[in-house]
């Protein structure tokens, strides 16, 4: 198998795990650390779809967790002046 078939093998496997990565980290953002998580999940989710992933619903489902994760953060920052979940 040529070198060139090895590359692009790996960045597609690279790739698919990004994707994942995105959609992983998006979802846990919606509930912890959205201010780190939400900007990571959009991040790895668009180099994901650059690359050109296997997995590109799942790269989409965690760009769009990535924007809902920046979107909680936004309400909460404005409902509560706060950063953080409040249940009480």
């Amino acid at each position: 198998m040529p070198r060139h078939r090895d590359a692009a093998v790996s960045q597609r496997r690279d790739a698919d795990g990004m994707a994942v990565a995105s959609f992983v980290l998006g979802l846990v953002g919606l509930l912890f650390l959205n201010l780190l998580l939400g900007p990571t999940a959009v991040c790895l989710a668009l180099l994901a779809l650059r690359r050109g992933t296997g997995r590109r619903r799942r790269a989409l489902l965690g760009l769009a967790l990535g924007i809902a994760d920046l979107a909680v953060l936004a309400a909460l920052v404005t409902v509560n002046g706060t950063v953080s979940w409040n249940l009480g």
